[in-house]
C-alpha cells in the first residue's frame, strides 16, 4: 500500500521498481493519492482482514503512521519517506517543523507553476507535483495543519513493534526536519535510517534504488 504526498502525482514513484512487483500474496501495489487518504480509502482496505507492507511520503508517510496506529497487528513492514508525526512547528514545545508562512509558500508556488517545476525538480527526473482542484489542496493543507500523530505513535509502540521500519529523511529538508525522522528513529528503536545530504523533500525521484531495497527486504521477511 502506497500512501503519496500532499499535492504528489502518481509519477513520483515512476523510478520505483518496487511499484512494478506484486506482494507475497501476488497483488499488485496499490497507490493511494492524497485525496484517497482524505476520503478514508486506505483505512477501508483493513476491514477485510490481512496483513500490508505501507510506504508512505510526506503526508502519506503521516497516513502510514496514523494506519500503523490503529491496526498494528495488520502491519508487515513500514517505510516512511521524508515523514513526520506531526508537520507544523510547535515554537512553545521546540518541535521543529513548517512555518504558516512556508506552508503558505507551498500552496502558492503549486498555484503559480501549476505543478510543473514545482520548486525546482531535478532534470531528467519525472515531475512528482501536480496541480489539482483547489478544494482538494485546502482540504489537504488543513490535514497538514492540524495533524498530530505524536501521543497516538507513543503510546502504541511504546513497548516496540512487531514489524520492521525503515526511515528516509534528507539532510537540510526545509519541508520535514531532520529532527523529526531523529523522533521517529527514537520511538522505533529497532528502525533502520538512512540520512540523505541535501534538502531534496522528494525522494522517491531521488533515492528509489534504496526505497526499492527496504520494500524488498520487507517482502522477504
Amino acid at each position: 500500500m502506497v500512501l503519496n504526498g500532499w499535492a504528489a502525482s502518481a509519477h513520483a514513484w515512476d523510478l520505483c521498481a518496487f511499484m512494478k512487483e506484486s506482494a507475497p500474496d501476488g497483488t499488485p501495489p496499490i497507490l493511494f493519492s492524497y485525496v484517497d487518504q482524505l476520503d478514508g480509502k486506505p483505512e477501508r482496505m483493513f476491514e477485510n482482514g490481512g496483513s500490508f507492507i505501507l510506504v508512505g511520503w510526506s503526508m502519506g508517510g503521516s497516513s502510514a503512521m496514523s494506519l500503523a496506529c490503529r491496526h498494528p497487528d495488520q502491519i508487515a513492514g513500514l517505510v516512511l519517506v521524508a515523514a513526520t508525526p506531526r508537520m507544523m512547528e510547535e515554537k512553545d514545545s521546540g518541535w521543529r517543523g513548517m512555518s504558516p508562512r512556508r506552508l503558505e509558500a507551498l500552496r502558492k508556488g503549486l498555484e503559480l507553476t501549476r505543478g510543473q517545476g514545482f520548486f525546482g525538480i531535478p532534470e531528467g527526473k519525472p515531475n512528482p507535483y501536480m496541480q489539482d482542484e483547489p478544494e482538494n489542496l485546502e482540504r489537504g493543507l488543513k490535514y497538514l495543519l492540524e495533524t498530530d500523530l505524536r501521543a497516538d505513535v507513543e503510546r502504541v509502540f511504546e513497548a516496540g513493534c512487531g514489524f520492521p521500519v525503515y526511515i528516509f529523511q534528507s539532510e537540510q529538508d526545509g519541508i520535514v526536519r531532520r529532527s523529526n525522522a531523529l523522533w521517529l528513529k527514537k520511538v522505533f528503536s529497532e528502525a533502520h535510517l538512512l540520512m540523505v545530504e541535501g534538502g531534496e523533500h522528494a525522494l522517491p525521484i531521488m533515492i528509489p534504488n534504496q526505497i526499492d531495497a527496504a520494500v524488498q527486504l520487507v517482502k522477504g521477511l
